[in-house]
């Protein structure tokens, strides 16, 4: 890993803590959440994350789908006192289909559920992208680019106005239990920056003319949104969270060929969650998904989009820690070293 990489790892690690680790008056109307901060939830699970970049054809309806070389990963983890670790590794078994000796990745993301906030990170830095055969006009086999780089910063921030009545940390992490359904509104904010990049022409040169190519793209967008959470509560433990907001984004993107062009636009992005599952005080089993669409401006013939996300299955089992091991981990836990008491 790069020293840049490595300093950008410390900040994200840095920020996350920071967040998950300010101190909130317990507020939650304990009619609909049910805090349990006491208990040890301990993780293990599946998960796949993903940035693909998809490219429109120009006059067809037809579009290239660039995928990384990820997969499945399995992972373990355990929330305990506020603090989440997760720790993930590619499986060989569950990933047969992987390109071997390809450039490894670096795939950051944070997703954080105060009880008034929504905060969303992410920080991707890909090398190694394919086409499936089946996208092209005339398939012969899968269009690899072991030398494509893209890189994807991006946060997104919202507050949500009912945050006492819903807590989507409880279906996210399951760190508490909703009780009842609720629903709320929010708004917020977003902004991205990133790059695509590879050492020849991206694009299948037996497809597409060179005049209509491209060897580099890059963006940087920000703007406004807003959007609606909501819970549904019924049997007893079992849930499904909705979320879900548009944007809309303001920035540039620029496309380089044999020259280079730059341009200045407006265009709607959207940002959808899913979560869903059974949950009461002993353990849960839960499935999640976070997918974020971000259009980018058109500039060029192309219509490019980046699409980032993070599908996961969990199964949880929570037990209580005794009054020794709950003294001795607050001594330790890394938020309350960066925090006030």
């Amino acid at each position: 890993m790069s020293i840049s990489k490595t300093l950008f790892f410390f900040i994200f690690l840095v920020f996350t803590l920071k967040v998950q680790g300010q101190r909130v008056k317990p507020t939650f109307d304990t009619t609909y959440i049910e805090a349990h901060p006491e208990q040890i939830n301990l993780r293990l699970y599946l998960s796949r994350k993903f940035t693909n970049l998809v490219v429109d054809v120009p006059d067809e309806k037809r579009r290239y789908v660039y995928q990384p070389n990820s997969g499945l990963n399995l992972g373990i983890g355990f929330t305990f006192q506020n603090f989440t670790l997760n720790m993930a590794f590619p499986v060989g078994f569950l990933n047969p289909n992987r390109y071997e000796d390809w450039p490894r990745f670096l795939d950051l993301q944070a997703h954080v559920y105060p009880r008034r906030m929504i905060i969303d990170f992410f920080g991707q830095f890909y090398q190694g992208y394919s086409i499936q055969k089946g996208l092209f006009k005339n398939p012969s086999e899968d269009y690899q680019r072991e030398d494509m780089k893209l890189t994807s910063i991006g946060l997104n921030f919202n507050y949500l106005f009912r945050g006492e009545r819903i807590s989507l940390a409880a279906s996210y992490n399951q760190s508490a239990i909703q009780k009842k359904s609720a629903f709320s509104p929010f708004v917020g904010f977003e902004a991205y920056k990133g790059s695509m990049k590879g050492d020849s022409l991206l694009l299948p040169s037996y497809e597409n003319p060179d005049a209509l190519n491209f060897k580099r793209s890059s963006y940087f967008q920000f703007g406004p949104n807003s959007g609606l959470a909501a819970t549904l509560v019924f049997g007893k433990g079992f849930f499904v969270t909705l979320v879900g907001s548009v944007n809309l984004s303001i920035g540039y993107g620029e496309w380089e060929n044999t020259f280079e062009i730059r341009r200045w636009s407006t265009i709607p992005t959207y940002f959808v969650r899913g979560f869903v599952g059974y949950n009461n005080r002993k353990f849960s089993v839960n499935a999640n998904a976070v997918y974020k669409n971000l259009n980018l401006m058109k500039v060029g013939p192309f219509e490019q989009a980046v699409n980032t996300g993070n599908i996961r299955f969990n199964i949880i089992y929570k037990l209580n820690a005794g009054p020794k091991l709950d003294k001795n981990f607050k001594k330790v836990n890394p938020l309350r070293l960066i925090r006030k008491d």
